[in-house]
């Protein structure tokens, strides 16, 4: 549980000190990523109130249970089953995204108003911003990568980008940095702000407990696609694994089934002391397991979600610098682990996060 500390419960130079919290419901990442922002306005003096939808709401429940939750509508995007079909999926539902990002943008204005709101953080939430206070669009895409269309996708990114007050990406502005292309565009109209890598854990040195740790996460139908076909690989291996399902349910669960232990999900400081324990962690490159990976040093193997051009790309830059070796979802094989140790692993991008500059964006004057 994140305890409030001395310096909010004292401080008064914040007069108006509630911060909207809203990341984006897919997958786990924006969820967690969010954790140490919410920290830190915390740490600060202010009073961060959360509002998403779905997993990530009730992931966000379970770490903080003494802050306020406001549920907002979700986008309802699906994912295709097969990687051929997945832009094709996205592109029939823009229209109802974009009727979903207006309506968001009514409800958050009227939050905004509701509860007397001296800012807005939002993680993807493309319609989570109001004309009335400081907005935050924290995001490392920049640009939008889609194949044939990632010039449109961009543009259209960044329309809304325009919208906010500042853009923060979670990465360095010099190379080398983890997120390339995705975070870092020429774009004169595009003034990020680069505040360094965002993660909830700590490296800390311990013996390691298990040979594989696997994490899982990202939408469906693809989460259930990948757990069933590790199920299957695992049976051919016998080193020590922990498998994290990456499904938020009311009550953790935990079942050992040969070398393999089962937990459908684990909270932050479980996660923490699971990964520094594991020799090679295999996950999704989704960019939140990058930093995570990043910020404790691990080798690691690389999964995408088939069809998905950010993590394929990400899988790609890694494998090209040595760092991480992927395999496609259809492709993968247990055997494939081994190549793990033929490669160097994450090492942290180096940049202390700076939040006293960063929030005073919300201080009053």
């Amino acid at each position: 549980m994140h305890k409030l500390n001395s310096y909010q419960k004292h401080n008064k130079s914040v007069q108006n000190n509630k911060i909207l919290v809203a990341p984006l419901n897919r997958g786990l990442g924006h969820a967690t990523r969010c954790i140490p922002v919410i920290d830190a306005l915390e740490n600060h003096g202010f009073e961060p109130i959360i509002a998403s939808d779905g997993t990530t709401l009730e992931l966000l429940k379970k770490e903080f249970p003494h802050l306020k939750t406001i549920e907002l509508p979700g986008y309802h995007a699906e994912y295709a089953k097969t990687g051929a079909f997945f832009k094709l999926k996205i592109l029939l539902q823009m229209p109802r995204m974009f009727l979903a990002i207006r309506h968001e943008n009514k409800l958050v204005c009227n939050i905004v108003k509701e509860h007397n709101l001296a800012g807005i953080i939002s993680d993807s939430r493309l319609g989570a911003y109001c004309k009335n206070v400081p907005t935050v669009f924290l995001t490392h895409q920049l640009n939008i990568l889609s194949g044939s269309t990632t010039a449109l996708a961009t543009k259209i990114h960044q329309y809304f980008l325009r919208r906010f007050t500042q853009c923060w990406v979670p990465d360095v502005e010099t190379s080398p940095n983890l997120s390339g292309k995705l975070g870092h565009t020429e774009d004169p109209g595009i003034k990020p702000k680069y505040i360094g890598l965002l993660s909830r854990l700590h490296k800390k040195t311990t013996e390691k407990q298990y040979s594989l740790m696997v994490l899982l996460s990202g939408g469906e139908p693809q989460r259930t696609e990948l757990e069933e076909k590790l199920r299957a690989e695992l049976k051919k291996y016998n080193g020590k694994t922990l498998f994290v399902q990456g499904l938020i349910e009311p009550e953790q669960k935990m079942v050992k089934e040969g070398n393999t232990l089962f937990y459908n999900y684990m909270n932050t400081a479980q996660i923490e002391e699971a990964m520094n324990q594991s020799e090679v962690v295999l996950c999704r490159p989704s960019y939140t397991n990058v930093m995570d990976l990043a910020k404790l040093c691990k080798k690691a193997f690389f999964i995408p979600v088939p069809g998905e051009y950010e993590q394929e790309y990400l899988a790609k830059k890694l494998k090209r610098s040595n760092t991480v070796p992927y395999a496609l979802q259809d492709n993968f094989k247990i055997k494939n682990l081994g190549k793990a140790h033929m490669y160097k692993g994450l090492k942290s991008v180096e940049c202390a996060i700076k939040w006293k500059d960063l929030f005073s964006l919300f201080e009053s004057k």
